[in-house]
């Protein structure tokens, strides 16, 4: 089940969520709507699973960063989110999907336990220009059935992201043999 407004806004009240910053203007009927943080990171190269991916990190200025189609960028919620009794799931929305901005289509769900700024996958259609502070997407909070674990003591790897974050499968794979 999907928390509706006056769910979430009593779930923040009694501190089972947390939202932070925390506005209650962006609270919409089933979701809360997050904003782009002001850092981003420009994946350089080939990608390889086998190994780190090289990037460039820049501070999105006032006056917006224009993000160019044939790049992948990560960046990050302006909000950090999280609850120990709900799980989440984070999309980008139609204000940015008409703009040709597909955002975090990966790995929306969050578990319960997971508190973070959220690393968020980011591709253009076309040259668009964006800014910090913008409104980027929702994020729902889903009501769990069953035995909750916190994704704290899980021990995966991405339990302590502190912020944008490159994907960690290298972490599982080595590289192929002769590859340098």
């Amino acid at each position: 089940m999907i928390l509706t407004r006056e769910a979430i806004l009593a779930a923040v009240d009694s501190g089972e969520v947390l939202i932070d910053p925390f506005d209650r203007e962006q609270v919409s009927p089933n979701a809360y709507d997050w904003r782009l943080g002001e850092r981003i990171r420009i994946c350089a190269g080939e990608l390889d699973a086998a190994r780190p991916t090289v990037f460039e990190e820049r501070v999105i200025p006032p006056e917006g960063m224009l993000l160019e189609p044939g790049q992948l960028y990560l960046g990050v919620t302006h909000e950090r989110t999280g609850s120990e009794r709900y799980a989440q799931l984070i999309n980008g929305d139609h204000t940015i999907g008409a703009l040709g901005i597909w955002v975090h289509v990966s790995a929306p769900l969050g578990h319960q336990g997971h508190a973070i700024h959220w690393t968020l996958e980011i591709r253009v259609a076309r040259p668009v220009r964006v800014y910090p502070g913008m409104r980027f997407g929702k994020i729902v909070f889903l009501d769990t059935f069953g035995a909750g674990l916190s994704y704290q003591l899980t021990g995966r790897k991405y339990t302590r992201t502190p912020g944008i974050d490159i994907s960690r499968l290298y972490e599982e794979l080595a590289a192929p043999e002769g590859v340098s």
